[in-house]
C-alpha cells in the first residue's frame, strides 16, 4: 500500500532537513512525500529542493493559509491509500510505517496510532504511553474526554477521510487535527503499535506555544460543530463528554485570565475542576504563582492539555 506523507511548512528552515531524511530513512520504502510549503520566505524551498529523490514531490502555496487549508491542499496530491502526517519539526523512527501499515489489514481500522517521545533541544521529556496504553477501537467518547493522539503517530485511511464531509476544518490554525480525528473516530475504529515511533520537538516557535490564545476561540466553534454534526451530542447522551468539553473551555479561559494577572477569576474557574484529577488540582495550587512559571513548568516537562 503506497503512503502519502504529508507535510506542511513555513519559513521551516531550521528543522526540515532532518524531518524528511527521517521519513526518507523509513524501512517501509513505498511512499511518497508530499511537500506541501505555505508560502516561506525563508530558505525552505531550497532545502527542500536538495533532496534528489523521486518520491520527494514539492508544493508551494501562492499565499499564506490556514493549517486546516494547507493540509487539505497537501492531501489533494497524494496518491496514496494509506495518509501519513510529519510536522516539520518532528521525526520518525525507521520502522514506524513498516509496524503501522500492516494493521490496516482490518477493513473497520480508520487510524493508526503509535507511542511518541516529547523532546526539547536538552533531552527527551515525556513518553506519553510508557506506563498506560491508549484506549483502542471505537475512542469517539475516550478523545473528547481526554485527547491523546500525536499528530507525527497518526496514519489514517484515505477512503475515510474521504468518507466525511469535510476533511481539516479550514476555519482552524491550532486545533484542526483534534477536530479532525475526533469526527473521524466517531465512524470508524483506531489501532495502536505499542511503540515509540514518533518524537514531537517541544520549542517556544511551535504554534503550541506561541498560538496558545487561539485554543479558546477555536474551541468554542468546534463545541457548536459537535453538536450540529453528531446525533443526539446533548447533556443527557453525552453528560461526561460535555463536562470534558467545558472543562477544556475553561482552561483556555483560565489560561488567558492567568496570563493577564487576573488570578482571582482565573483560580475561580480552576476550582471547580480542582478535584477532578492530581494534574487539575496542580493547575490549580499553580495558579497562585505567576503565569512566567507555569509556562516555564509546561515547556520544561511537557504539555498539558485541557
Amino acid at each position: 500500500m503506497l503512503v502519502s506523507v504529508i507535510m506542511n511548512g513555513h519559513n521551516a528552515a531550521e528543522y526540515v532537513e532532518s524531518a524528511i531524511k527521517s521519513v526518507l530513512s523509513q524501512t517501509y520504502d513505498d511512499l511518497e512525500l508530499i511537500f506541501y510549503d505555505n508560502f516561506s520566505c525563508d530558505d525552505t524551498p531550497s532545502i527542500v529542493g536538495s533532496f534528489k529523490d523521486k518520491r520527494v514531490k514539492y508544493y508551494k502555496s501562492e499565499r499564506f493559509l490556514s493549517l486546516g487549508e494547507a493540509r487539505n491542499n497537501a492531501i489533494a496530491h497524494s496518491t496514496g491509500e494509506l495518509i501519513a502526517f510529519l510536522d516539520t519539526d518532528d521525526l520518525w523512527l525507521p520502522t514506524k510505517l513498516e509496524l503501522q501499515v500492516p494493521i490496516f489489514s482490518d477493513p473497520n481500522i480508520g487510524i493508526v496510532i503509535s507511542d511518541t517521545i516529547f523532546f526539547n533541544s536538552d533531552r527527551d521529556v515525556r513518553q506519553p504511553f510508557r506506563f498506560s496504553k491508549p484506549p483502542t477501537g471505537k475512542v469517539f467518547r475516550a478523545l473528547i474526554k481526554n485527547y491523546f493522539i500525536s499528530l507525527e503517530t497518526a496514519v489514517v485511511r484515505k477512503s475515510a477521510l474521504a468518507s466525511l464531509d469535510h476533511m481539516f476544518d479550514t476555519r482552524f490554525q491550532v486545533i484542526e487535527e483534534y477536530d479532525l480525528f475526533v469526527r473521524l473516530s466517531y465512524f470508524w475504529e483506531l489501532g495502536y503499535v505499542d511503540e515509540v515511533l514518533g518524537k514531537w520537538r517541544m520549542h517556544p516557535e511551535s504554534w503550541t506555544w506561541s498560538k496558545g490564545d487561539l485554543f479558546l476561540e477555536e474551541r468554542i466553534i468546534f463545541v457548536d460543530k459537535l453538536k450540529n454534526s453528531i446525533p443526539n451530542f446533548n447533556q443527557s447522551n453525552y453528560p461526561s463528554e460535555i463536562r470534558s468539553l467545558q472543562r477544556a473551555l475553561d482552561w483556555d479561559m483560565a489560561r488567558k485570565y492567568w496570563k493577564s494577572r487576573d488570578k482571582k477569576n482565573c483560580r475561580k474557574l480552576l476550582s471547580k475542576y480542582k478535584y477532578d484529577s492530581t494534574k487539575w488540582f496542580a493547575a490549580y495550587l499553580l495558579s497562585f504563582l505567576p503565569f512566567t512559571i507555569f509556562q516555564y513548568i509546561l515547556k520544561k516537562f511537557g504539555r498539558i492539555a485541557a
